[in-house]
């Protein structure tokens, strides 16, 4: 599962990892969402190319936008067959670029969020699928989702899914559709090795979109919640009978 994120490396330290010809300019992001713009890399004409997309990816296919259901995720074991993402992981693979992620685990009275980065604290790339969705009007629109994998045993006692993670060095095995079939992408859908990633408890602020800043990465303190005092059942106090009242000859409402 992946449903928040950050990107918060310098412009010029992504261009140098991914290797895309443009300069994009963008600030830091510590609470990235789904329905929000984010940046992609993909392969086209043999170059990579640094884009903006939408993130909760439309099949081609769709003809109601609104009828449905958001694509944030696509689970790997089933990229090759399923119709949502079958065309894509054959020919628009890309790379979602990322410093980290929020996991929740559930527990107590409310779920605490969690941050995961690579304890080496350099940018990570998610794999991703993309389409162009076209409405009825001839409008375009690139909309992607982040590929999901089985948690490793650092992450599980967080949740049961997390993002693949492509190494550097696999960067065009998953990006080159043109050369390198479905089939032999799907290698690269597992795990992270366990030594990758660290994680640690941060500020539920997370949970709010509109917070966007540096504290929410920040390490906090577990506090145990307060056990609640068994609540004792009062007895219910013995009914009196109503005192018949003297009539004043008048009628009433209540």
């Amino acid at each position: 599962m992946c449903g928040r994120y950050t990107l918060t490396s310098s412009p010029e330290a992504l261009r140098a990892l991914f290797r895309y010809a443009e300069q994009p300019n963008f600030p830091p992001r510590y609470n990235v969402a789904p329905t929000q713009p984010i940046p992609v890399v993909c392969l086209i004409n043999g170059e990579r190319k640094f884009a903006l997309m939408r993130w909760g990816l439309l099949p081609s296919w769709v003809k109601d936008p609104k009828a449905f259901s958001l694509i944030i995720n696509a689970r790997g074991e089933n990229v090759i067959e399923k119709p949502a993402f079958r065309a894509a992981m054959k020919r628009r693979r890309c790379l979602v670029p990322a410093d980290g992620f929020y996991e929740w685990k559930a527990g107590g009275t409310r779920k605490q969020p969690y941050f995961i980065h690579a304890k080496s604290g350099e940018p990570l790339a998610f794999a991703g699928l993309w389409e162009t969705w076209t409405g009825p009007n001839g409008e375009e629109l690139d909309t992607v989702a982040i590929v999901t994998t089985d948690a490793n045993r650092t992450l599980r006692p967080l949740h049961d899914r997390m993002p693949v993670i492509v190494a550097p060095d696999a960067f065009d095995l998953w990006l080159n559709a043109d050369h390198v079939d479905a089939k032999t992408a799907a290698a690269l859908i597992a795990p992270a090795p366990e030594d990758l990633l660290e994680v640690w408890p941060v500020s539920t602020d997370v949970n709010r979109v509109a917070n966007d800043d540096a504290h929410l990465v920040e390490r906090v303190e577990l506090v145990a919640d307060a056990p609640q005092p068994p609540q004792r059942r009062q007895a219910a106090a013995p009914k009196r009978a109503a005192k018949p009242k003297a009539s004043d000859g008048q009628g009433r409402l209540f």
